[in-house]
């Protein structure tokens, strides 16, 4: 959008916001990004693009993947694809005239069902940017209901999301984020209980977490309503048919990333922030939210409802500024579930933890230490004694094997581990793969 503004005009913004000047504005910006030079080749014709992608594609290497993390590589029915793809569907945004396109909202209406029962939580959201973002905007919300300033969060949570929260955070000093330590690769929940005190907004923890342990999420929960404070989940759905749901545990809040619902893991998005809540915390969910009703002629309507958001409110009272959904990640991650069912969704959940166990049991025989000794879904980490990112190279340039996620940022207890991840789309074979990979490697070198 291009707004015309003229010389007197922009003088007067600049006064009211403080500044002498655009420049001034800018200076918190480093000069190397205001002014960058790109060196970009000359244009190229169609059919030399073409030709140019397809040189450049020979350098691609097919490798077997075993890193997750919270992102996954996982399979997709091709009729999800089919479907998403007609012509009434495809949209990746719900309209501002939202009632006009009934459609969109019965397809926004389903997803929120479905979400809500796969949480086991009384309602959710149209769906948010990714589960970063749903977890911030989770503790946004506890901040703002308890009115309190310290927020507690499990050590093993994806660093990066904790990152977004702080981000949010970013411009006010008044509140303090304290790490809850672990012990053999679960919160240490007698610290939980010494941690929380009368400034506590919320508790934060992720299941299964971080480094693929499940946690006690129903005793956390437990924690937390004995001590009146607020709790928050950030849960994998595909496990959710498997493991204890965090509705079931009596979380406030339960978030999580849709990607693992029929998305694919597509170089960084776009992906699926899931959000639910119990009933007393409606209002404070941000986002869209829609809502079935009648109409004059009693039949059957839907409709954008509990619109918490600055476009409706006074944007000092929204809950947030997010305005959009997922639409088109929503419709996507609605197919793939009504295709799945229930049962189907089970299925595939077990298929993870089985194909998990056999590669455990396998990294055992060959000696090859996993870290942690507690009960995981489809992720564990292994140690190997070696650095992990020079030893992910090595076995994709031999194996064309990426053998896991590098975990040495979170500290150095994890300096020489590796966080293994199995879905669908591998199998025993591709396992004993790996596993001998990393043994020649690791045992045969020493």
């Amino acid at each position: 959008m291009f707004i015309s503004n003229n010389k007197e005009e922009k003088e007067i913004m600049l006064k009211e916001i403080g500044v002498s000047s655009f420049k001034q504005l800018l200076s918190s910006i480093p000069e190397k990004f205001l002014n960058p030079s790109f060196n970009l080749p000359d244009g190229l014709n169609e059919m030399e693009v073409y030709n140019k992608m397809k040189e450049l594609s020979k350098k691609n290497i097919i490798t077997k993947s075993f890193v997750g993390g919270g992102l996954y590589e996982r399979y997709t029915p091709a009729v999800v694809k089919h479907i998403i793809k007609r012509g009434e569907f495809l949209t990746a945004y719900t309209p501002y005239q939202a009632e006009a396109s009934q459609g969109t909202l019965q397809a926004i209406y389903e997803y929120q069902s479905l979400m809500a029962n796969l949480y086991d939580m009384d309602y959710s959201n149209a769906s948010m940017y990714d589960g970063s973002t749903a977890l911030a905007e989770a503790v946004k919300a506890c901040v703002r209901i308890s009115n309190k300033n310290e927020i507690l969060y499990s050590s093993f949570i994806n660093p990066r999301h904790i990152d977004v929260i702080k981000t949010y955070f970013a411009n006010s000093k008044n509140y303090k984020f304290i790490k809850i330590p672990h012990k053999d690769g679960q919160m240490d929940l007698d610290e939980l209980k010494k941690m929380i005190n009368d400034k506590t907004a919320c508790v934060v923890v992720s299941n299964p977490n971080f480094v693929g342990v499940i946690e006690d999420i129903e005793e956390i929960a437990k924690i937390c309503r004995e001590k009146n404070v607020l709790s928050v989940c950030y849960a994998d759905p595909v496990s959710l048919s498997i493991l204890k749901t965090p509705g079931e545990a009596g979380f406030d809040f339960a978030v999580g990333e849709g990607q693992s619902l029929g998305l694919p893991v597509s170089y960084g998005g776009p992906y699926l922030g899931i959000f639910t809540c119990r009933k007393e915390h409606l209002r404070q969910m941000p986002g869209r939210i829609c809502g079935i009703s009648v109409d004059k002629d009693g039949k059957r309507a839907f409709v954008l409802t509990i619109q918490a958001r600055e476009q409706h409110i006074r944007r000092e009272k929204a809950a947030s500024n997010i305005c959009s959904n997922q639409a088109l990640c929503a419709l996507s991650v609605t197919v793939y579930l009504t295709l799945l069912g229930k049962e189907g969704l089970k299925e595939l959940s077990l298929l993870n933890h089985n194909l998990a166990k056999y590669a455990a049991k396998k990294f055992r025989e060959a000696q090859i230490k996993i870290k942690f000794n507690k009960p995981f879904f489809n992720e564990f980490v292994i140690d190997i004694d070696k650095n992990p990112i020079s030893f992910r190279r090595k076995l994709i340039k031999k194996y064309k094997i990426d053998p896991g996620l590098d975990l040495s940022n979170l500290g150095k207890e994890f300096k020489n581990s590796l966080l293994v991840t199995f879905t669908e789309t591998k199998n025993e074979k591709d396992i004993d793969e790996l596993v001998n990979a990393i043994h020649n490697e690791v045992m045969v070198k020493k």
